[in-house]
């Protein structure tokens, strides 16, 4: 996932200063001689950053997110941002979502089974209710499924679904599903467990005045651009949370958070710089909780477009970067270098190809050979994720060295990520975890809704197809390898590193899971946080 940024904070008083990562097999199964799984959700074993202690009931926590303006929604299937995913997740639940590992777990789905030619999935679901107190049905879930997948609609899990027949699949009982798939699929739990894949009341509409889900919050009230505030929702399947109430304030600024955070205005802060942590880091006014290695670093270039439709120029940039400078400069050295690839650690991550290094030499005689020796380009950036605008820097001064000149555009937080998605030629991206499988799926395929380099290549999305397909886990790594391979020579995203992800929170602030790499289950999980 990638994130977004803001408008002003609520007028309210209270706010009066603040107008500123191998991993486990992701099949989501022990293995596939025995293709399903049974369980109950739980907030891992981490836990709470500061030593234990016993929970306690009560008390409102007050969270600071960058946020995507007035034209935020509490619709879950169109959460795109850090802020809408937080949110979605106090709200609603899926029917598994991604543990530390990257492997899927249950949340509604009590289990999973697949039939011997892995094209038939059962699901049970587990007995939960949504706020109305209405049972969660297969009915429910299949309404939801075929909202997300509605071909006059974008929504981010459309991807992620598409192997699903949605047509031929069906309720077999009150809390179970079969679905039919398009071909054998044998990592179905990741579709299950896929960014914005919630599961919403049948028929629901009105996600903004009065949305009903089956989280651990209910609604209370929604400024967008502004606040959100949910309360617990004591029935949860999964047990009421500590908090009686969380309240999602915007804070654009990396700078209004974290003095929001000083000032007790907040008690918890998402996002904040390296520089920010350090400073602040065993001083003991605030905790901070460092996600490591948690959100992939790039420049994406428009693979359809001049100049970087021709792969000599692409390649040539893989060459100008000099990923250690990066990393240092624009994560003041909290993170890893990266090697324009997806994954870092996860499952089916090619860590066999040779790490790129600067080039320059090799560089210019790529532009030659593609006949741009004095090329110009724009760079488009935007203070709208932490290192993003000393990372433009960084990369302007290594292309001057290869004789190409780069203008960095400063873009707007509020509506950077869509304008990126089809619009310029080179721009700062990132992204949360997810199963590499899933990152393919959601940006990389030609009908992917968030394809941002515009990658798309048929026989690619036929090697994923083939991938999905395959039963034997070796083969089916095999065949990632090869599509990773075909990235790392000619593809668009210029990966440059992985970063940290640091989250500042009051002194009082319990229960912060620090092994939840961002996009996984237990990030910005508040039904485990307590007040001490």
């Amino acid at each position: 996932m990638h994130d977004d940024s803001v408008s002003p904070l609520p007028s309210d008083t209270r706010f009066a200063g603040l107008r500123r990562r191998g991993f486990l097999a992701a099949t989501g199964a022990a293995s596939l001689g025995a293709l399903s799984l049974a369980g109950c959700g739980g907030s891992g074993d981490g836990g709470d950053p500061k030593g234990g202690g016993t929970p306690q009931r009560g008390g409102r926590l007050r969270a600071a997110f960058a946020g995507g303006g007035a034209g935020e929604t509490l619709d879950p299937h169109r959460a795109n941002l850090f802020a809408d995913a937080a949110r979605a997740k106090a709200l609603f639940d899926k029917l598994a979502d991604y543990g530390p590992d990257l492997a899927a777990r249950p949340r509604l789905a009590e289990r999973w089974e697949a039939n011997r030619t892995l094209d038939r999935w059962q699901v049970t679901l587990r007995e939960a209710a949504f706020h109305d107190g209405r049972p969660v049905t297969a009915e429910d879930v299949l309404h939801s499924y075929r909202r997300i997948a509605d071909p006059r609609e974008a929504f981010r899990a459309k991807a992620s679904l598409e192997p699903i027949d949605l047509e031929a699949s069906r309720a077999t009982g009150r809390r179970s599903v079969e679905f039919v798939l398009k071909r054998p699929t044998a990592e179905f739990p990741n579709v299950l467990a896929a960014f914005g894949a919630y599961i919403v009341p049948a028929h629901a509409d009105d996600f903004d005045r009065d949305p009903v889900g089956s989280g651990p919050f209910r609604f209370v009230s929604f400024a967008p651009g502004r606040s959100a505030v949910f309360r617990r929702y004591d029935d949860h399947w999964d047990g009421a949370p500590y908090l009686d109430e969380i309240e999602f304030v915007v804070a654009n600024e990396e700078s209004a958070r974290v003095n929001a955070l000083l000032g007790g205005q907040v008690e918890y802060a998402h996002e904040l710089n390296p520089t920010t942590a350090r400073a602040h880091e065993g001083r003991g006014q605030i905790d901070i909780v460092r996600l490591r290695n948690s959100a992939m670093q790039a420049f994406c270039m428009k693979t359809d477009r001049p100049p970087f439709d021709d792969v000599r120029v692409r390649r040539a940039f893989f060459l100008i970067a000099d990923r250690k400078e990066l990393v240092d400069a624009a994560l003041a050295g909290a993170g890893e270098t990266g090697n324009d690839l997806f994954g870092k650690g996860y499952e089916y991550y090619a860590d066999g190809l040779p790490q790129r290094e600067q080039d320059l030499e090799q560089a210019r005689f790529l532009l030659q050979r593609a006949g741009v020796e004095d090329l110009r380009v724009t760079l488009d950036t935007s203070a709208v994720a932490a290192g993003f605008t000393e990372a433009a820097s960084v990369f302007r001064d290594q292309a001057k060295r290869a004789g190409v000149t780069v203008d960095v555009r400063m873009g707007s937080k509020d509506s950077y990520w869509s304008d990126i998605l089809d619009g310029g030629t080179l721009c700062c991206y990132r992204s949360g975890a997810m199963p590499i499988e899933a990152h393919i799926s959601q940006r990389l395929l030609t009908d992917s809704t968030t394809n941002a380099t515009h990658w798309r290549h048929r026989d690619f999305d036929a090697l994923y197809r083939q991938a999905q397909s395959t039963r034997d886990t070796k083969e089916r790594a095999a065949v990632y390898e090869r599509m990773q391979r075909r990235l790392y020579a000619e593809g668009g995203f210029l990966v440059w590193g992985f970063a940290d992800w640091i989250i500042g929170t009051a002194r009082t602030v319990r229960g912060v899971e620090a092994n939840a790499p961002a996009n996984t289950l237990d990030w910005a999980r508040f039904d485990k946080v307590w007040l001490a």
